[in-house]
């Protein structure tokens, strides 16, 4: 939810002309090791056993949800490289179309929450994996296609109306750039904010459970055995708060006084300075999660050898 250069505080204006060219030439790297490390991890997946598991599932998904966000760079990098030139050259401002900005949001939305879901699931996982060993029948490969299914509707269903409500409060010459001067708009705004927000913060209070719960737990246990589970968990709490709680924190703060219920100049300055920096942070996780796929795929081959050998004693 990028909202531009709205303000309803005219008086706290900064120059932050940068971002286009910033976000630019951030888009451009993302996009470039965004495409290695995916493939990389790809090719990792194809030299796994062919026995699935559940946690080989959410990543296959997580995956999926990266190479959305990898689709959708170049059109992002085609926005703001026109915006910049614009600015650069002090033409007319360049607008894109509405179709344009549906498809470009919409993809995103897709990858960050994505993202986002699917890494709670990767937590869920090693939750019951580690603290209830013997339900193992909600670790069913088949329960985990089922729940990714789910999902997926989620993340369609928001990411679709995200821009829908962006594009009920944008100018009707500039689809891109959502206009706080009405408060019919505004409250488009906020309700908006208010589906990001939760969007966020449940994930977040459940994985901390599920991390939480694990903790508790493994110093009970040989650490040596669950090595590689405290990797995974270390990796997907980095990678979740590291790239997604700057970003909403962020947005909270920069809607709220863009809007005028905070009526805040230092508030507002800081929030729309960092506002670039934040969301190229966000958009790092695409290129972040191939790690988790790196240092948890002996986890599921492990896993994988299991589930095989306990198929085989249950036939014989």
């Amino acid at each position: 939810m990028d909202l531009g250069n709205m303000s309803v505080q005219p008086h706290c204006t900064v120059d932050n002309g940068y971002r286009f060219t910033y976000l630019k030439i951030s888009y451009s790297m993302i996009f470039i090791f965004g495409v290695v490390s995916n493939t990389m991890a790809l090719r990792r997946f194809c030299h796994m056993p062919r026995t699935l598991t559940s946690t080989a599932v959410y990543m296959a998904n997580l995956a999926a949800a990266d190479i959305f966000f990898v689709i959708s760079l170049p059109l992002r990098i085609y926005y703001h490289h026109n915006k910049a030139a614009a600015t650069s050259n002090r033409t007319t401002d360049w607008s894109p179309g509405g179709v344009f900005c549906q498809a470009t949001f919409t993809l995103k939305y897709i990858s960050l929450y994505g993202g986002i879901f699917f890494l709670v699931c990767i937590g869920v996982d090693r939750y019951f994996a580690v603290v209830h060993p013997l339900l193992q029948h909600l670790r069913r490969v088949r329960t985990a296609r089922m729940l990714s299914t789910c999902i997926w509707c989620l993340v369609l269903a928001l990411s679709v109306s995200l821009p829908f409500l962006r594009s009920a409060a944008s100018r009707q010459n500039k689809p891109c750039l959502p206009d706080p001067s009405s408060r019919r708009n505004r409250t488009i705004i906020l309700a908006a904010l208010g589906l990001v927000q939760i969007a966020y913060l449940l994930p977040a209070l459940l994985l901390l459970f599920s991390y939480c719960s694990i903790l508790r737990r493994l110093p009970r246990r040989r650490k040596i055995c669950h090595r590689r589970t405290l990797t995974i968990i270390y990796w997907v709490l980095g990678v979740f708060f590291l790239c997604f709680t700057p970003y909403h924190l962020n947005l909270l703060g920069y809607t709220l006084t863009q809007v005028g219920l905070v009526h805040s100049c230092g508030l507002a300055r800081v929030t729309k300075t960092l506002h670039p920096v934040v969301l190229s942070l966000a958009s790092t996780n695409c290129c972040l999660n191939p790690l988790i796929y790196y240092f948890s795929s002996t986890l599921v081959h492990r896993e994988g050898i299991g589930k095989r050998e306990n198929g085989s004693l249950q036939l014989s």
